[in-house]
C-alpha cells in the first residue's frame, strides 16, 4: 500500500469532552500541513478561523457562501472546544469572535435544519450527498502523483441506542475519514442493503481506472450485491467472511468445505476458484491467521494472486480508530440528542471535514 497509509497514525483528537476557554492549547497537525509546527500554531485566533472558511470555499464548491461560513463555524468549533456539543462549540466561538452565545448558537444550530425549520425566507438545506465527491477529490490530491492505490474501508457504527450511521472511509495515516454516510434510526427494521447500494453509486466513474481501490468490510456485511456494486466503481473488494465455507479451486469440479479452525497462527494459503454453492461468485480466496489471534482471516478479492496480499486487510481496523475520534476519544458524539436522521446526516459533515482539514 502507499507510503502514506504505512505513516505513523497522528493525533487529532483530545479526551476531554468539554473546553471553556484555553489560550494556550496547541493542536498537533501532521507534518503535511502548511505550518511550520504546532509551536508556532495559535488555533484561537480569528486568522486562523478565516483560513479554515478557506479552505472549505476550495473544497466544498458545491457550498453556497452563508453554508460554506457556517460549515467553517461549526468545524472550526468542534476543533478549537474539542466537542461536537452546540453549547460548547458555541461558547468557544463566541468568545472567540466577541459576539453572544446565544447569536452564535441560533446561527450554527439552523445548518442541519431542514428547509421547512428554518427563519426567514428563501432558505435552503443541505444536500449532504453533494458532498461525498468532493471529500474524496480533496483526500486524492494529497497523494503523490505517482501513487495510485488507495484502501477504503465500510463499517455501521452505533450513535448510542438512538442512530446507526452506515460509514465509507478513506483509510489514512492510522485514522480513517469518511468520504460518504448514511444515517439510520436504531429501531428501524429492514435490510441495508438499498443505503449502502446508494452511497457506492455517488462513486462510479469518479476515481481514475488505472488506480488500485480496494474496499474492505468485516465478515458481518458481506453480500455477493456487494461485490458486485464495488466492483462496479471499478474498485476491487476485499471483504472478510466466516471461516466455514465451501470454495471450488480453479480447474476442479466439486466444492471443499474449508473450515480452517484445525490449523494454526502463522498459516496463509490463497488460491482462485468460486465460492459458495448457493451464490457462487468467482473469487481470489485469501487466508491469513496472524499470531495473537485466535482465528483467520478469510478474504474475498476479484484482484489475482500476484497483486493481493491479505495483510493488507490490517488497514481495516483504522476506521476503528476513527470512529473513537468522533465518540469516546475525541468529540464524545455519542453524546448527541439528535434523534433524527435527516439532520445527523448533515450534521455530521462538520466532523467529516473537521478530521479530513486536521489530517491534511
Amino acid at each position: 500500500m502507499p507510503k502514506l497509509l504505512r505513516a505513523a497514525p497522528t493525533g487529532v483528537a483530545h479526551r476531554s469532552r468539554y473546553l471553556r476557554r484555553a489560550p494556550k492549547l496547541r493542536l498537533e497537525f501532521s507534518h503535511h500541513t502548511k505550518f511550520k509546527s504546532t509551536s508556532e500554531l495559535n488555533i484561537y485566533t480569528i486568522d486562523a478561523l478565516e483560513e479554515w472558511k478557506r479552505a472549505i470555499t476550495e473544497h466544498m464548491p458545491q457550498l453556497s457562501g452563508p453554508q460554506a461560513n457556517v460549515l467553517a463555524l461549526w468545524s472550526f468549533g468542534m476543533v478549537i472546544s474539542q466537542s461536537c456539543g452546540l453549547t460548547s462549540v458555541s461558547n468557544c466561538l463566541g468568545s472567540l469572535m466577541e459576539s453572544k452565545e446565544n447569536s452564535v448558537r441560533q446561527r450554527i444550530r439552523e445548518w442541519y435544519y431542514g428547509r421547512e425549520d428554518k427563519r426567514g425566507k428563501g432558505r435552503s438545506e443541505i444536500e449532504v450527498s453533494h458532498s461525498f465527491v468532493p471529500l474524496l477529490h480533496w483526500i486524492l490530491s494529497w497523494w503523490p502523483v505517482h501513487e495510485k492505490r488507495l484502501a477504503v474501508a465500510m463499517e455501521a457504527t452505533n450513535l448510542g441506542q438512538v442512530l446507526i450511521v452506515l460509514v465509507i472511509s478513506v483509510v489514512y495515516r492510522g485514522c480513517a475519514i469518511p468520504i460518504a454516510w448514511h444515517v439510520l434510526s436504531a429501531t428501524e427494521k429492514g435490510s441495508w442493503k438499498e443505503p449502502w447500494l446508494e452511497l457506492f453509486s455517488y462513486f462510479e466513474g469518479v476515481v481514475p481506472q488505472d488506480w488500485v481501490v480496494i474496499v474492505m468490510a468485516d465478515r458481518g456485511l458481506y453480500a455477493r450485491w456487494l461485490f458486485e456494486a464495488i466492483q462496479k466503481c471499478k474498485w476491487h473488494p476485499f471483504l472478510r467472511i466466516n471461516d466455514k465455507v465451501f470454495f471450488r479451486p480453479k480447474d476442479e469440479k466439486e466444492f471443499k468445505s474449508f473450515y480452517f479452525a484445525s490449523h494454526q497462527p502463522k498459516y496463509t494459503w490463497s488460491g482462485e476458484g468460486t465460492c459458495f454453492k448457493k451464490h457462487p461468485v468467482e473469487v481470489t480466496f485469501l487466508v491469513r491467521w496472524e499470531e495473537g489471534f485466535q482465528e483467520p482471516s478469510l478474504i474475498l478479492t476479484d484482484l489475482s494472486i500476484q497483486h493481493a496480499l491479505p495483510c493488507w486487510y490490517g488497514l481495516r481496523t483504522w476506521i476503528e480508530c476513527g470512529f473513537r475520534h468522533i465518540k469516546s476519544a475525541g468529540w464524545q458524539w455519542q453524546y448527541t440528542r439528535i434523534v433524527d436522521p435527516e439532520r445527523a446526516k448533515v450534521y455530521i459533515i462538520e466532523s467529516n471535514f473537521s478530521r479530513a482539514k486536521l489530517a491534511q
